[in-house]
């Protein structure tokens, strides 16, 4: 599922497109994703001027002149393309600029969602009503955190996991950023001393930027809006690793966990 730096790698190659530029047809090829579009997307979008693109934890978010912000979700597989030389039977909506550029929402498996809402409405969009800090904002400190894990027995990796904890991580980068930090993924989250939750949050920051620069990670169907692929998967230590060697020389363990895995090192991870 493509986490936080897919969606933003998917943010950035979309802006020097979009940003600016006036959407002059809307065209939908199905009805729905994973729950339908917008009854009136195309008459909100069409002549509408896009200005500004961003991200919300997995949420890319695309706002117009008009008081209206897109919210797309990638789902499983979903990914933009910029424009593609022939249409594929998943690009589900299509958009054109006025000056002939197309973007084209794919998604095979449909477990994506696309809403249009009013962008100053926008912090009531449910998704995002209980939503944790970003990672990379400057409202996500080891002090926070601190406070936020105070008393909680739960293991590390399952409140990182908790969007209502901190918004937008999941699973590839907290085993990433837990290996950083030297942190077993088990362990209480509200036992970690102050000095090590410090750690943990410069490995979460440093483990999302250098994923952002490499464009993300490859899994399944996600590919760049270029259509490049992402090659952050190149530079896990744990992740996908189960039976290699970590670079202290243990072995990489996994345990799988409802549908997920988890992936650490028993020597370095305490």
């Amino acid at each position: 599922m493509p986490e936080l730096p897919e969606v933003e790698t998917t943010v950035r190659g979309l802006r020097p497109v979009l940003e600016g530029a006036r959407i002059e047809r809307v065209l939908l090829r199905r009805a729905d994703l994973r729950r339908p579009f917008p009854a009136d997307i195309g008459q909100r979008l069409t002549g509408a001027i896009v200005t500004g693109l961003g991200r919300r934890a997995k949420y890319g978010l695309i706002d117009t002149d008009r008081g209206d912000t897109m919210i797309f979700h990638l789902g499983m597989s979903g990914r933009w393309r910029v424009d593609p030389s022939e249409t594929l039977p998943h690009d589900h909506l299509v958009l054109t600029t006025a000056v002939g550029r197309t973007l084209a929402l794919n998604d095979p498996r449909r477990f994506g969602s696309v809403d249009l809402v009013e962008t100053a409405a926008i912090a009531a969009y449910p998704p995002f009503m209980t939503m944790g800090p970003e990672p990379l904002g400057l409202g996500f400190t080891a002090d926070y955190l601190g406070k936020a894990l105070a008393g909680r027995g739960a293991p590390i990796k399952a409140m990182l996991l908790d969007q209502r904890i901190v918004a937008g991580l999941g699973n590839i980068y907290v085993c990433e950023a837990l290996h950083m930090a030297g942190i077993t993924p088990a362990r209480a989250a509200g036992q970690i001393a102050s000095a090590r939750l410090a750690t943990l949050v410069e490995s979460i920051r440093t483990v999302l930027a250098s994923a952002i620069e490499a464009g993300g990670s490859t899994l399944r169907d996600y590919a760049r809006p270029d259509g490049e692929l992402g090659y952050f998967s190149k530079q896990w230590l744990v992740y996908g690793r189960e039976g290699e060697l970590c670079r202290c020389g243990a072995l990489v363990k996994r345990r799988p966990e409802g549908g997920r895995s988890t992936f650490w090192c028993s020597k370095c991870q305490r």
